[in-house]
């Protein structure tokens, strides 16, 4: 076999790991964030002043935010509990800590308990836990693209052949959930001029992704790089489905009404999926291997799965109307928490239903249970990431410590407050991705195609690995530093 063949060998056959280790998942993001925001109150409390250096807050978000990620996919992926849980630890001794070093009086102590917390008010121009979903989408998409070349990666984190619940199948969907979230629809923009006019808009919007996507096919096929068709299709990839997904989606937001965007989404999918069992189609897409018959033959995985991410795409657009709503109490935020996490248990308990009764999650196909648990996933995901910075805005309205980035903020502050936030939020390296999302997941898959043409991964060390990839992000992360303290946002439209 060539090295092409042994690496297309590689990703195939795969069957992905638990549901159980998928939502496993979910929390180690936020308590690393919880430990960082508790570590800049502790050095706050110590030091008494924030920002630290640009670059030790660099140092720091790397070390918390990002090294964590990329171990927990590597060489700790079969110690993933022992990693949340050393986590959580060292974050409860933290807090203990900032709360009983507190010197309160009786009375101001019992001003700081979770009563007079949850009635305590929030600026209403901010929702951290959106960024963060985001951001972090980004971040871990970024690193198994990279990652899954490795040996050290777990095969049952990768993307599976046909049936089966991998890590980076969640990560596709939850990436056409995170874009849906703050869409021009999801935040109640106006649409200005015509229907077509606006049509127009969204067509010429999407262009880059057109492009980038244009750019991936090419220097695939000039560079002879390994592909899994079963993924896409031979022309096909991810940059076409989200410029798809994205036009398809603003045509149909035109015409569906803003509170049941959720029951159009499910009736869609519900339609393919009947399609899927009725008509062939399951049988033509999973078994016709007649790739070189024409464009639809070809790019079956492609086409169809469109169906799967329009309805995620539409059911993001229902969530970000929802939690973009002006909420001004933390206790109306701590309600809307428990509402999307509620909704997360609903929509899991209809994916067992699914797969026992209809068929199993199927990324290929983007059937009705891949569709329910992306969104499911998503849900649980966001809504820990919410109640993570519930955590730090009592840390911080106990400890009088107000300055972590990417965090909720007291609504009653001092008058050079914002100044400060501003430039605590500068130091930030969420802010940073945040603030060029679309240049980071490019950069990233730049530096893929880079790092696979130089290095044989698959016989590479486990050590040698990890050293690569941290290598790899930090670089990544580097650059995107540089460019937000710099203030350049890069746009390609």
């Amino acid at each position: 076999m060539s090295q092409r063949e042994i690496k297309e060998a590689f990703f195939s056959n795969l069957n992905g790991t638990s549901l159980h280790e998928v939502v496993l998942g979910s929390f180690l993001t936020p308590v690393c964030l919880i430990s960082r925001g508790l570590i800049l109150i502790l050095y706050q409390q110590a030091k008494g002043t924030l920002p630290l250096p640009l670059i030790y807050h660099l140092l720091l978000d790397f070390t918390v935010l990002i090294l964590p990620l990329v171990l927990s996919c590597t060489i700790l992926s079969s110690n993933l509990h022992q990693v949340i849980i050393g986590f959580t630890f060292v974050s409860a001794c933290m807090f203990s800590c900032i709360y009983c070093t507190n010197k309160c009086t009786s009375a101001q102590r019992l001003k700081t308990s979770i009563s007079g917390f949850l009635q305590s008010h929030v600026e209403v121009n901010q929702v951290p836990f959106v960024t963060l979903f985001r951001v972090f989408v980004n971040v871990k998409t970024a690193i198994s693209i990279l990652a899954v070349d490795f040996s050290v990666f777990p095969r049952r984190y990768a993307k599976t052949e046909t049936y089966g619940t991998g890590v980076m199948d969640f990560g596709v969907g939850a990436f056409v959930f995170a874009n849906a979230l703050v869409c021009p629809e999801a935040r109640r923009k106006s649409i200005s001029g015509s229907t077509m006019n606006h049509i127009t808009k969204q067509l010429v919007s999407v262009w880059p992704l057109v492009v980038l996507g244009m750019g991936r096919l090419v220097s695939v096929k000039m560079a002879d790089y390994h592909e899994h068709v079963t993924e896409y299709g031979v022309h096909w990839n991810f940059f076409f489905t989200l410029a798809i997904v994205r036009v398809v989606a603003s045509i149909l937001l035109l015409v569906l009404p803003t509170n049941q965007i959720v029951v159009f989404a499910l009736l869609i999918c519900g339609l393919y999926q009947f399609s899927l069992e009725t008509s062939g189609l399951k049988d033509f897409i999973i078994h016709n291997n007649d790739r070189e018959k024409d464009f639809m033959h070809a790019n079956k995985e492609g086409i169809f799965s469109v169906v799967g991410y329009v309805t995620i795409y539409l059911a993001g657009v229902q969530v970000g109307l929802y939690v973009m709503q002006p909420r001004s109490q933390v206790r109306m935020w701590f309600k809307a928490l428990l509402n999307l996490l509620l909704g997360s248990i609903v929509l899991y308990a209809a994916l067992c239903i699914c797969q026992t009764l209809v068929e199993p999650v199927s990324r290929r196909l983007a059937n009705l249970p891949f569709c329910l648990w992306s969104v499911a996933q998503s849900l649980l995901f966001i809504s820990c990431l919410g109640i993570a910075d519930m955590v730090l805005l009592f840390s911080k309205r106990t400890s009088g410590c107000h300055f972590v980035p990417t965090s909720w903020d007291l609504h009653k502050k001092q008058s050079n407050s914002g100044k400060k936030t501003a430039e605590i939020e500068r130091h930030c390296l969420v802010q940073a991705v945040s603030r060029n999302q679309l240049l980071f997941f490019v950069l990233a898959n730049v530096m893929t195609g880079l790092i696979n043409s130089k290095v044989d991964t698959l016989t590479c060390s486990s050590l040698f690995s990890v050293c690569v990839l941290l290598s790899y992000m930090f670089m990544n992360c580097f650059v995107i530093f540089v460019l937000h303290i710099c203030g350049i946002t890069v746009k390609f439209w």
